[in-house]
């Protein structure tokens, strides 16, 4: 017997406040772009280039938290059987948060993933703040989702055999879509199934991309199993490698023991020659987790750490001390650098599942790696019990349209007003994932008197707009309307059909209507893009004049003064600035940056000395770079005698000799 219910889960939790809201324009840098083809086949790199974007918008980065956790009771629906436990966490785009295991002759229950006590948000997602640990969908483009930080629509529907079914659904504004995520226990399984479901609506083809990242414990003895003999490997230099599997290091046995690397990599498992394509990650005595889809979730990988001081750093920010973890991963395309084209109205549909799974150590171990792939084979078809997941994903077409008998959580209201702008020509809603009017909200508000006829939209020049859009269908409404915030808005729509001198040319009549701050920042941010940052600075210079003290615009600001050598300027702002202000990481950071440049080392070397940064991207040598600096200014000038403290050391790629 399977039961639906909700609960709360007791976590040491940093809050992830609003979203700030100075749209990402023109944001640039991307940790995923290939930089080159190694040996990847033409495919491949057509599918790497295919699709990118050069912004998240209309999403806005959520980038205010810091380090300093509480207790938190977060909320979480958990489906329950006698044999698993898979608990979700609500708030965070539905994420397969714990997922435990009881073995029924003994009682023992085992968690088979890494569930992480802390929910501490670091820079690692689309929009920045993402949490380490579980199961995390990913949909839209390379990068862990817009979504991962979001409730999801969340509610129960009837499944097969009448099976609680837990539905996790939204509309992604990227690219446009509606995807579901539907989850339930099949009767007398030892398995989660999962069944997933995109939905192209739109009359054009677009973009698509989907990876299930997988957290599991990581272990000297954890060994990862797949069905390959050969993977991609994609780290931190850009290149595409092919390498054998198992994964021979220099002096090393083989990295599909993910503790045994040095520096963080992907290794993109080549299993196409497989129908029903799995991934797996056992321990010592071959028990751990398996997982294993129908076959158009093609994709599998693996994603290390490594020992390096930088890789292990990453690992205790996330996760704290002595939690260690690894992913095993699954996606549409061979690789996570690709784009499949989705053809338009079409619905991409498959099914996962998820449970323990167990092997003879001595074969998963051994050093015949054919033979462990067996044992990998044999023990993901114990662990199925007899269930035909491509029988199972027919049977999902009898409910998977079935309207929802409870709602649980409410998601955003952009599906509703995506379905009033475009009336009856676009099937957004459907009587599965309903997008009710009910969900418009604060974010939806202007938009709405948008599409109901309003005249003019300025508002108070003194607070930010709440949303932005890119649907360039917007632009015939506000081509219709005056006032400053309209032409904001045409200028950001400008922006992101990839029009700068357009977008320039809204911003500045938005400033004659009504000189904001918000205005002078966007045009700033074209003028960098348009490569004359002299001219961005004075822009930002403006914008900080009108409002001196708002966090976001000051941590661009303060970039953009540095960037043409104004540090003198940047750190008499600083000075300037409340305590609260001057204690925020980014603008300490910028303190340091600017006292090194202006040759200030006794306030930078003080700086330094316990600098922390809690939204520092993934793959950012700022703080190394930083340092390295500091060290040069002081005298020393060879860069390998010099150590990087441990406090200021990222780095995702070293030598293996060094620090």
């Amino acid at each position: 017997m399977t039961s639906l219910t909700r609960a709360t889960r007791r976590l040491s939790a940093a809050p992830i406040d609003s979203p700030n809201p100075l749209p990402p324009l023109f944001s640039g840098w991307d940790i995923h772009q290939v930089e080159g083809a190694g040996d990847a086949d033409e495919e491949m790199l057509a599918g790497a280039r295919y699709g990118r974007v050069s912004s998240v918008l209309p999403y806005l980065d959520q980038d205010s938290y810091g380090r300093d956790r509480t207790p938190a009771e977060v909320d979480v629906v958990v489906l329950e059987n006698e044999r698993l436990r898979a608990e979700f966490l609500l708030g965070m785009g539905g994420r397969l948060w714990s997922l435990e295991a009881t073995d029924p002759a003994t009682g023992v229950t085992t968690e088979l993933l890494h569930r992480n006590e802390l929910l501490q948000p670091a820079h690692f997602a689309l929009r920045n703040a993402w949490v380490a640990g579980g199961v995390e969908w990913n949909i839209g483009t390379i990068g862990h989702t817009v979504l991962t930080a979001e409730p999801l629509h969340t509610a129960r529907v009837r499944g097969p055999d009448g099976e609680p079914v837990i539905r996790m659904y939204e509309y992604e504004r990227l690219r446009g879509v509606v995807y579901q995520v539907d989850a339930w226990l099949p009767a007398g399984s030892a398995v989660l199934a999962v069944h997933v479901r995109i939905v192209n609506p739109t009359d054009a083809d677009v973009p698509m991309y989907w990876w299930s990242n997988i957290a599991v414990p990581e272990n000297d003895d954890v060994r990862v199993l797949a069905p390959a003999d050969a993977a991609w490997k994609f780290d931190y230099s850009g290149i595409i490698n092919s390498v054998p599997v198992p994964v021979p290091a220099p002096g090393r046995a083989d990295l599909t023991y993910s503790a045994r690397a040095h520096d963080a990599a992907d290794y993109f498992f080549d299993v196409t020659a497989t129908s029903r394509p799995w991934i797996a990650a056992v321990d010592g005595t071959g028990s751990g987790l398996g997982q294993v889809s129908t076959s158009r979730l093609q994709g599998r990988k693996l994603f290390l750490w490594g020992s390096g001081r930088g890789g292990q750093h990453w690992q205790e920010w996330l996760s704290g001390p002595g939690a260690p973890y690894l992913e095993i991963q699954a996606g549409l395309a061979r690789t996570q650098l690709e784009h499949l084209r989705m053809p338009p109205g079409a619905s991409w549909q498959w099914v996962e599942a998820y449970g323990p799974l167990h092997t003879d150590p001595a074969v998963s171990h051994g050093r015949d790696w054919a033979a462990a792939r067996e044992q990998g084979e044999s023990a993901i078809q114990v662990m199925l019990g007899g269930i035909d997941l491509e029988e199972v994903l027919e049977r999902t077409a009898e409910w998977v349209d079935a309207e929802p008998i409870e709602v649980i959580e409410a998601g955003s209201g952009w599906g509703a007003l995506r379905q009033r702008l475009m009336g009856g020509r676009e099937r957004v809603d459907r009587p599965g994932t309903p997008f009710t009017a009910g969900t418009l909200g604060a974010d939806q508000r202007d938009w709405v008197a948008v599409l109901e006829g309003a005249r003019d939209w300025s508002g108070d020049p003194s607070v930010p707009p709440r949303s932005y859009q890119v649907d360039q269908q917007w632009d015939a409404h506000l081509a219709e309307m005056t006032g400053w915030q309209a032409l904001l808005h045409r200028g950001v729509l400008a922006a992101a059909r990839d029009e700068p001198a357009a977008a320039e040319d809204f911003f500045r009549r938005s400033l004659e209507a009504e000189p904001t701050a918000w205005a002078w920042r966007h045009l700033a941010r074209v003028l960098d893009h348009r490569g004359r940052p002299e001219e961005a600075a004075d822009c930002y210079r403006r914008a900080l004049a009108l409002v001196p003290e708002f966090l976001p615009l000051l941590r661009e600001g303060l970039d953009a003064l540095l960037a043409v050598g104004a540090h003198d300027d940047a750190l008499d702002r600083i000075d300037a600035l409340p305590a609260d202000l001057r204690r925020a990481g980014r603008i300490r950071l910028a303190e340091a940056r600017a006292a090194v440049g202006a040759g200030r080392l006794d306030r930078a070397g003080a700086l330094l000395a316990d600098l922390e940064v809690p939204d520092l991207q993934e793959g950012d040598t700022v703080l190394t770079d930083l340092w390295i600096d500091y060290r040069r200014a002081r005298g020393d000038h060879d860069p390998g005698a010099i150590d990087i403290p441990r406090h200021l050391d990222f780095r995702m790629k070293t030598d293996p000799a060094g620090a």
